[in-house]
């Protein structure tokens, strides 16, 4: 009798703990094949602007991740097969390989929420329907498991708020599901080959050298993602000081930087949230190591909203179907993903995203206010830069976030909540000095004046004057200064050659 053989397909799931899909397909077959597909999809074109829809930096934290994965599977006395090709296409390929020797009597991968991956997971019912194997999924995307909150079918508040003391008070986090026991092999492939792990030039990309300001220094994969959480927690204690310095823009450890990890699959949720709590009783129990839990609680309300609202979330009108006139202009935006906007707080914060694929959650909501608010400017450009460039793009996570600082999404205060760009970088960044890490054209400008270096004579000829500037800012000016002038804002119908082409600017 053939032995029979499971197929995992990793997607968003890199990692071997606490990970259900590998311990049911371990525990029902006695073959396993684990298979990890480079999407051509994943790097093509976003869908509205055609900007690239992986970057660099993300594209290699994923190459990380995956080959530290095949090296973990390997220790363990399997491997992973690897595809630059449609997951669909490798899946049936393999099937056709494996009827010979040990037939496929399964497909097993975690359940998504979003629409570019359900369609995949529909496109496999119909192969698990025609060659007549079981196809499983699990939920594994959050720290509180779907069927575990308290909202049938996911329908969970429109107010995060609402949704987190319910769940709070009526939810428990599930234990950390067991490493097999036993890792069985991969079965006899007809002409198989394990196949290689791609380079940035196989994805057509540019290759890159960590820039030695960058905030994120580190690799992709499970094991550095593992010893990032040991680190912050055990090795440091800095999570015990986290809600005290999250808001910062230098450094490495003014925030956890576990979300590229997350967003990767590489660390479960369930594994911060029981190794914390660990920490918790053995060191200290306070408002910072309660606001990491916090922040993951943001990260599944996301999701749990997508699957409220489905595709809502990516329309122009957002999750409420609000009607709002965007702008289109695309000589603005290119400013704003240049950081050449004449704006300091703005520019700085996104010529650090477009140099090292990462940006704090202050500069976040900060460039997202500028854009939408400011700027008037279509909600979706700086989603789908967002998606290109972070290292921790997370869909639903970034989807969420535009939506809320659109007015279209989660936020009550919803179109007057509106950030004020010097307000903003005097509070987070009163001397400056985060402005002339990322603006050296600012550097030799004193502390008081370097947010708002239009308003001097001297100002340096090199800084672009401000697209705008908002009345509001005045007030936040060094006493006794007024603004020298409001520059026009140049605004431009339609949508100029950089979207026509979809190359990133230089």
């Amino acid at each position: 009798m053939a032995k029979r053989t499971i197929i995992y397909l990793f997607r968003n799931d890199l990692r071997l703990h606490d990970n259900e899909c590998l311990t049911w397909a371990h525990s029902n077959a006695e073959h396993v094949l684990p298979l990890y597909c480079f999407d051509p999809d994943h790097y093509g074109k976003t869908y509205q602007y055609k900007l690239p829809k992986t970057e660099k930096f993300r594209a290699q934290f994923l190459i990380e991740c995956v080959s530290n994965l095949r090296d973990n599977l390997k220790q363990k006395g399997s491997n992973l097969i690897i595809r630059q090709e449609n997951p669909l296409q490798a899946v049936k390929d393999l099937i056709e390989r494996c009827k010979n020797s040990a037939p496929v009597s399964a497909l097993v991968l975690q359940k998504e929420t979003t629409k570019e991956e359900l369609d995949v997971e529909d496109g496999f019912k119909n192969l698990c329907n025609e060659e007549k194997i079981t196809l499983k999924t699990f939920w594994g995307l959050t720290l509180y498991h779907r069927d575990d909150i308290t909202y049938k079918d996911c329908l969970v508040p429109d107010v995060y708020s609402a949704y987190r003391m319910k769940t709070e008070n009526h939810c428990t986090v599930r234990p950390l599901i067991d490493e097999p026991e036993k890792y069985k092999t991969l079965p006899s492939v007809k002409e198989g080959k394990l196949g290689d792990i791609p380079t940035l030039k196989d994805l057509a990309l540019e290759t890159f050298e960590l820039h030695p300001k960058s905030c994120f220094p580190f690799k992709g994969g499970e094991t550095a993602g593992l010893g990032r959480l040991n680190q912050y927690l055990w090795g440091t204690d800095h999570v015990a000081k986290y809600k005290e310095t999250r808001n910062g823009l230098l450094g490495q450890d003014y925030s956890t930087k576990f979300s590229p990890w997350l967003a990767s699959g590489s660390i479960s949720p369930r594994m911060i949230y029981h190794t914390l709590k660990k920490y918790e009783k053995e060191k200290v129990k306070n408002d910072s190591t309660y606001w990491v839990v916090f922040e993951l609680m943001w990260r599944d309300y996301f999701k749990f909203v997508s699957v409220k609202y489905g595709n809502k979330m990516f329309f122009p009108g957002g999750l409420k179907s609000k009607t709002i006139e965007w702008k289109y202009d695309g000589e603005l935006f290119r400013k704003w993903c240049e950081g050449k906007t004449g704006v300091p707080f703005v520019d700085a914060n996104m010529r650090e995203l477009l140099h090292t694929g990462w940006m704090s959650n202050r500069g976040r909501q900060n460039v997202a206010s500028f854009l939408v608010k400011d700027l008037q400017l279509d909600w979706r450009y700086g989603a789908e830069w967002f998606e290109s460039m972070l290292l921790d793009h997370d869909v639903t996570s970034n989807y969420g976030n535009w939506n809320y600082a659109a007015g279209i999404g989660n936020d009550p205060r919803g179109a007057y909540r509106k950030f004020n760009m010097i307000k903003q970088g005097k509070d987070y960044d009163p001397t400056g000095e985060y402005l002339k890490t990322w603006i050296p054209e600012l550097s030799q400008l004193p502390e008081d004046k370097v947010h708002c270096p239009w308003i001097l004579l001297s100002a340096p000829k090199e800084y672009p004057k401000p697209v705008l500037v908002a009345p509001e800012w005045e007030k936040h000016y060094p006493k006794g200064m007024k603004k020298s002038s409001k520059p026009p804002t140049k605004r431009k119908a339609g949508i100029d050659f950089y979207f026509k082409s979809g190359n990133a600017p230089k």
